[in-house]
């Protein structure tokens, strides 16, 4: 009698929709793939159209600019995926990836993840607002790096990185940030230099809006933060 039950697809969030034996069966055709840190999964411009599902790990995509420097797009990590553009028109990729820990990834193919979108319509609607969101994410980018200057980019990325925190206090309303954000991240993410998000992150803390501590970083102000952002965003 066949397994109808998934293995490892199921804690993937864009697949919740997708029926248990459905998903069982689509596990027949995909591939498991163990990637080392540091290990390039696939380059800009490559011809693979696969679509690929992060069992366990963190992924980065990037590009890079004319004279190397990296330019980080998103961190992809456990229950998400990444390879959906290249899966879906069939073009050549348009970042790299690379695995930032040691990562455990189901690859499927293109053609069954198409055969998916037309087999199940609420697969299809998560798959368009997943894509809505990366282009919304995408202008707000944009719009950050043709009007703020590189200070007031690095205060953007640090209020992103708070409202996303699970770690937030309401009443002395301060977050703090596990791990502590590492500097060359952020400068990748906001396309400036790590000595810039230095200075930035010394001037927070002399005004006693961040604090950082063995193994964190307290924003200790968040109101003051969003107050930052929001002069300059008007």
């Amino acid at each position: 009698m066949p397994d109808n039950t998934p293995k490892v697809l199921t804690g993937i969030k864009l697949l919740q929709d997708v029926p248990p034996a459905a998903l069982a069966e689509v596990e027949t055709h995909c591939r498991y793939k163990k990637f080392a840190a540091g290990e390039q999964i696939f380059d800009r411009h490559a011809q693979t159209k696969d679509i690929f599902f992060v069992v366990k790990g963190k992924v980065r995509v990037v590009n890079y600019s004319f004279s190397g420097r990296e330019v980080t797009l998103d961190d992809v990590t456990d229950g998400q995926q990444f390879g959906e553009l290249a899966a879906i028109d069939g073009e050549p990729r348009s970042a790299s990836v690379m695995a930032l820990t040691d990562c455990l990834i189901v690859v499927m193919p293109s053609s069954r993840f198409l055969a998916l979108l037309e087999e199940i319509p609420a697969l299809a609607l998560a798959i368009m607002q997943h894509l809505c969101r990366l282009v919304r994410f995408s202008t707000e980018r944009i719009m950050d790096l043709s009007t703020l200057g590189a200070n007031n980019r690095v205060h953007v990325d640090l209020l992103r990185l708070a409202q996303a925190s699970d770690e937030f206090d309401g009443i002395q309303n301060q977050v703090i940030l596990k791990p502590i954000p590492v500097h060359g991240d952020i400068a990748s993410r906001v396309s400036t230099t790590r000595e810039t998000v230095a200075r930035v992150m010394n001037d927070l803390a002399r005004k006693g809006i961040v604090e950082r501590t063995k193994n964190s970083l307290i924003i200790h102000d968040l109101e003051q933060l969003e107050g930052l952002v929001e002069e300059v965003q008007g």
